[in-house]
């Protein structure tokens, strides 16, 4: 539908906000309003012509990786509706680095619409050890940066369904991984999607390692991987298989951009996700510290709806 005028601007006229008081300027990159579609929606870059006309002020394709994936068998994502949560499984599924910059070479650019692209690691086993995983994120990193694709970058150190796990969510490999991905010119923002599941000690270690290196910012942050913390258990999986989006990612990470502000004051833009199912809910982030905020469960929830009256919230604040 973004791709023909007609049904392009019927979405618009529905979905669309059109105030200009809820645009916000970050890192140099303008938002049409604080709201991003976040990675893991669009994996492979199709929807950007059509976003804008749902409020967004933003979306995170990917998460790309070197190598295409098919992600992990099926089924790769779970309803937990008395959860508000999605038990999410993909294992980074995708067409691979190479076939989604030739997507977004070809994509029209919007006015205020800004589009980011997540990098991860292969979910394959080649790249378990931290030397090929650094190999891994550094072809994906130098082919982005010299296509000139995507307005900013978030490396996703934090995905919890992949071979090797969260091998970066550790200070002295990601120190490892930043200091080679440094070495690459690259003059577009970058920011680090962080876990949720560490306590503030673990989590403000990898903070000290980030702030080492010309990052401009944190993603707080990815799934939840505590099953426990379901409201309804009788919805949880027999096994562990994935993470948890939504309500329960809700508290975690506002209590990490709360003490991130606190600590580090204005050194790290905080791009706020986890559990927004209401104007109120991304005002409470937007409070808490974070300059933007990411959603893709509460969407599912409450339908596109959502976005523009987040927009019409916070142009109101």
């Amino acid at each position: 539908m973004g791709n023909f005028r007609p049904t392009y601007a019927l979405l618009d006229l529905i979905y669309g906000f059109s105030g200009q008081r809820a645009g916000v300027t970050v890192d140099g990159l303008h938002y049409r309003t604080p709201t991003i579609l976040g990675a893991g929606f669009d994996y492979n870059a199709r929807l950007i012509n059509v976003l804008p006309a749902l409020s967004f002020g933003g979306v995170e394709v990917g998460s790309v990786t070197a190598r295409p994936c098919l992600g992990n068998p099926k089924p790769r994502l779970i309803r937990l509706p008395k959860s508000r949560s999605i038990l999410v499984n993909k294992g980074l599924r995708n067409d691979g680095v190479d076939i989604i910059i030739k997507r977004l070479q070809n994509k029209k650019k919007t006015k205020d619409f800004v589009v980011g692209v997540s990098i991860a690691r292969s979910n394959v086993e080649e790249t378990v050890s931290v030397e090929e995983g650094v190999n891994d994120y550094l072809e994906s990193f130098k082919k982005l940066n010299q296509a000139g694709v995507g307005d900013y970058f978030a490396l996703n150190i934090s995905c919890p369904n992949a071979f090797g796990g969260e091998t970066f969510a550790e200070p002295v490999s990601l120190e490892r991984l930043l200091s080679t991905l440094s070495q690459v010119s690259c003059d577009k923002p970058v920011y680090i999607k962080m876990p949720i599941n560490l306590g503030w000690s673990a989590f403000d270690e990898l903070l000290q390692v980030i702030e080492k290196f010309k990052i401009a910012g944190v993603i707080i942050g990815n799934l939840n991987k505590d099953y426990s913390v379901l409201a309804h258990h009788d919805e949880a999986p027999e096994e562990y298989r994935g993470g948890l989006s939504g309500r329960p990612c809700f508290e975690l990470s506002n209590d990490l951009i709360y003490k991130t502000r606190e600590k580090y004051g204005r050194r790290f833009t905080i791009i706020g996700s986890g559990g927004i199912f209401s104007p109120e809910d991304a005002l409470e982030k937007l409070a808490l510290g974070a300059d933007l905020v990411q959603l893709i469960t509460g969407m599912i929830y409450e339908g596109p709806g959502l976005i523009k009256k987040i927009a019409k919230e916070y142009a109101k604040s």
